[in-house]
């Protein structure tokens, strides 16, 4: 059974940058895909970024371009979002997620492509505040 721990939200100042961790155990990573979302307050669930293992692909939502960036460490069984220029509006639970779904711009710009992922996080909370 895959278990997934995330670590590496706090808080920070708008400007500022954070690495999220997100650390496998029970199965390798190899032939999933791998998602971060986040849920704002009182907001659905949606896709930040994506990563495909079978070809090392990713993908961000249009908020996270430019600012975000996923990476995987296979030695180490774990995904990393490096955030950076964080903004209030970044302030969210933020979860990974895997699961048998290909990583492609759809699923980090519509709606409702959580449900599709088998396996997530606890959730780590981000909250970018002066």
């Amino acid at each position: 059974q895959l278990q997934l721990v995330e670590s590496g939200g706090g808080l920070v100042q708008p400007g500022g940058s954070l690495r999220l961790s997100c650390t496998a155990s029970g199965a390798s990573l190899d032939g999933y895909g791998i998602a971060w979302f986040r849920q704002a307050p009182e907001k659905a669930r949606v896709g930040v970024s994506c990563l495909a293992t079978s070809d090392g692909s990713t993908h961000y939502s249009d908020s996270a371009k430019g600012r975000f960036t996923i990476s995987r460490d296979e030695v180490k069984n774990t995904v990393y979002l490096r955030m950076d220029k964080l903004l209030p509006e970044d302030t969210a639970v933020y979860y990974c997620a895997v699961g048998a779904v290909h990583c492609s711009q759809v699923v980090v710009s519509s709606p409702g492509w959580d449900v599709r992922y088998e396996y997530w996080g606890q959730g780590t909370q981000v909250t970018v505040s002066s």
